[in-house]
């Protein structure tokens, strides 16, 4: 059946209308949607009607109280592993000293001595200034001091040897096994045939130190001469044993401002001299009291039985005795001086 012109018109209508609803729907906005209106919403309502949050807190803007407690306590820590360190430290010298004692003990016993020699005190932080002091520090400007007696109030005395004739193997024995300090005093002349035997005390700890290369009284000597024995004596010790030493004693016992110039002038810094003397049989003292006093240098020799009652291990169980008896300890005249 062909549509009239009349039923044409209404479809045309009817298909325009849904046409502009289509339209209308594709252009609402999302504001006019109760739905979207809703979901747009309830992020806000949400919000509003959730538990409060903690704000975070800001880097660095710790509580003061709480940080210096933290700091506090580290400090305690570090006090308390301080105080656990020095006790072990502690502990583990007790344990060595006791090692020593028992070592030196036996050793005592072997060598023949009456009593134990006592140990030295330990050494001072700070070596004692030599200021003038009647005969026992003698000082002039510019010059080594003259020490017969170092100023300590410590009991100790020092045991110095001179020379180095004699080359006693049971002497570096006894002084090693009994761990006593002493210091040599070398003259080149009468240590050369054997050198070795005084590079063997040095590196058991003995301390070599300068007596000239020909033992000459160095007050019949020329400026020029006294140098050569003293210097020359420098170098000749540096090359055997590996030391310039700082400390000379000149042969007997004297010297004049020209010696300790040239003392001076190769490095030497003290000048020791002595107090007592001792032999294999017996102890000399320079003052009739004949008694030791804190800071005393002791002056010995390289000497044996061709010259002496005895030998230097007689000597040294001689010294020992005395010296522990009036209750003093041999000490290293290194640290003082």
């Amino acid at each position: 059946m062909i549509p009239t012109n009349r039923e044409r018109s209404r479809r045309r209508i009817a298909a325009a209308c849904v046409l502009a609803a289509a339209t209308a729907a594709a252009c609402a906005s999302p504001d006019d949607s109760p739905g979207l209106q809703r979901k747009a919403k309830a992020p806000a309502s949400a919000a509003a009607d959730g538990p409060d949050v903690a704000p975070k807190p800001v880097p660095g803007a710790a509580d003061p109280k709480a940080k210096a407690a933290a700091e506090a306590q580290a400090a305690e820590a570090a006090r308390s592993l301080q105080a656990a360190q020095a006790v072990k430290a502690a502990e583990a010298a007790a344990a060595r000293q006791e090692e020593l004692r028992v070592a030196r003990a036996a050793a005592a016993q072997r060598w023949g001595l009456p009593a134990m020699p006592l140990f030295a005190p330990a050494p001072p932080a700070a070596k004692p200034e030599l200021a003038a002091n009647g005969q026992h520090v003698v000082t002039k400007p510019g010059l080594p001091p003259i020490v017969r007696r170092v100023p300590t109030t410590d009991k100790v005395v020092f045991l110095t040897i001179d020379d180095g004739l004699e080359k006693d193997p049971e002497f570096s024995r006894m002084i090693r096994e009994l761990g006593i300090p002493v210091s040599a005093f070398v003259t080149d002349y009468l240590a050369r045939p054997n050198y070795g035997y005084f590079r063997d005390l040095h590196t058991q700890g003995v301390a070599v130190h300068n007596h000239t290369i020909n033992h000459k009284d160095l007050r019949k000597l020329s400026d020029e001469g006294q140098h050569r024995e003293i210097c020359n004596q420098q170098e000749n010790l540096l090359k055997e044993i590996g030391v310039r030493p700082h400390l000379f004693r000149p042969p007997f016992g004297e010297y004049t401002d020209a010696t300790l110039r040239a003392a001076a002038s190769c490095g030497v810094t003290a000048v020791p001299l002595w107090n007592q003397e001792a032999f294999a049989d017996r102890m000399e003292y320079r003052y009739g009291d004949r008694k030791f006093h804190p800071g005393d240098i002791i002056l010995t020799h390289f000497r044996g039985p061709e010259t002496w009652k005895g030998s230097m291990t007689d000597m040294l169980r001689l010294t020992l005795r005395e010296v522990t008896a009036q209750g003093f300890a041999l000490a290293r005249l290194e640290d003082y001086l």
